[in-house]
Formats: structure tokens, C-alpha cells, sequence
């Protein structure tokens, strides 16, 4: 392969766009999900604690 072909390839690789929007994209994907998994592991705390307390009141009241 001539060298010339390779340095143009390399050139029109070098100005394509399209795979640095699609890790850009991924990275925002990345840091919704990483966003939703904290939401969702917060709520989780609070349900979890809701029902302990929930649990403990009965469990006092029927005594």
C-alpha cells in the first residue's frame, strides 16, 4: 500500500466525528445510569427504614 493512501486514511479517520459522539453519548449514558442507581439506592434506604419503623410500632403495640 502506498504510503500516500495511508497518510489520507489516517487524515479522513483523524477529522471523522462520528466516534467521538458516540463515546460522548456513552458517557452521558454512563452518568445518567450511575445517577438512577443512586435515586433508586437512596429510596431504597428510606422504604427499608420506613418499614423497620413500621415493624418496630407494631410490634410494640401488640405487646
Amino acid at each position: 500500500m502506498d504510503s500516500g493512501v495511508r497518510v489520507r486514511q489516517f487524515r479522513a479517520l483523524f477529522r471523522d466525528r462520528r466516534g467521538a459522539t458516540a463515546i460522548e453519548y456513552g458517557l452521558i449514558l454512563a452518568l445518567i445510569f450511575l445517577a438512577i442507581i443512586g435515586a433508586v439506592h437512596s429510596v431504597a434506604d428510606h422504604v427499608i427504614a420506613t418499614w423497620g419503623s413500621v415493624n418496630t410500632q407494631v410490634a410494640n403495640a401488640t405487646k
